[in-house]
């Protein structure tokens, strides 16, 4: 398996730690803001990429309680868990860069924190854009850099200092490896699609303790994956939580985060 594909791959046993750990943090603020976004914008028909657990699933559905959802992912074992949870929407098993619907099928296609993981984002943005109605449009997430987001700079840190020399790249290259929204609308315009706006949003994130946070990040993410082959996975995953911790604190912990809120129609 690739780096990408390693990368873009969450196995049977993440979903429920990245649920448990980290949607309640990361993403269920940033959930609440699109939707409110989303809703604005009046679509009768939504498609969800890179779905998840289902945190903006649920947060559309309440805020559009009559438009018809369907949430997507490229990964079985986050569809399965989504459909679980919010069987309200339409789950369906996709590829984002081959997307099985039919050409201008939806007034709104929308993306919390997946687009990073596109391997070739322009041929993503082009299926958005034959999905997409005429007059549709594409409203999408992306973290920021990974120094203004607290828990992640933190756990980065505390992983390179317990693993100098092998610390997984993950969170640097991917989530946090497309903030450049110059780069975001030339991928755009590749694909035929008009940045209309971007908007840099700061939100605080709370956690039950720091422990949490890096439990999440350590089970219910890629980096897991990393750490598998390491012997000593166990101690590594122990230092790293003390470490995240020491610089976060104990209890209840806040931390700032921040990323890019884009809008964007097919060009005329």
């Amino acid at each position: 398996m690739s780096t990408d594909d390693a990368n873009r791959r969450w196995t049977q046993s993440m979903p429920e730690a990245y649920e448990r750990h980290l949607v309640p943090v990361f993403f269920r603020p940033f959930a609440a803001d699109l939707a409110t976004r989303a809703a604005a914008l009046r679509p009768h028909t939504v498609l969800e990429l890179a779905a998840g657990t289902g945190a903006l699933t649920s947060a559309l559905l309440t805020e559009m309680p009559t438009a018809s959802v369907v949430a997507t992912d490229l990964n079985e074992a986050m569809v399965t868990a989504g459909s679980r949870r919010e069987p309200r929407a339409d789950w369906r098993q996709a590829d984002a860069q081959k997307l099985p619907f039919e050409d201008d099928g939806f007034d709104l296609v929308v993306c919390q924190f997946g687009v990073m993981f596109f391997p070739d984002k322009p041929a993503a943005y082009a299926e958005v854009r034959r999905v997409l109605a005429l007059r549709g449009r594409f409203l999408f997430s992306s973290w920021g850099p990974l120094a203004s987001h607290g828990f992640g700079a933190a756990f980065q840190a505390a992983l390179e200092q317990v693993m100098p020399d092998a610390a997984p790249p993950f969170l640097q290259d991917v989530p946090h490896g497309y903030s450049d929204p110059a780069v975001v609308a030339a991928d755009l315009a590749a694909a035929g699609l008009t940045l209309v706006g971007s908007e840099e949003v700061t939100l605080e994130g709370v956690a039950e303790s720091a422990a949490s946070v890096a439990t999440g990040l350590l089970t219910g993410t890629p980096v897991s994956t990393a750490l598998q082959n390491h012997e000593d996975a166990q101690a590594l995953q122990s230092a790293v939580t003390q470490k995240v911790t020491d610089r976060l604190g104990t209890g209840p912990v806040t931390a700032p985060m921040t990323a890019t809120v884009y809008l964007a129609q097919r060009q005329v």
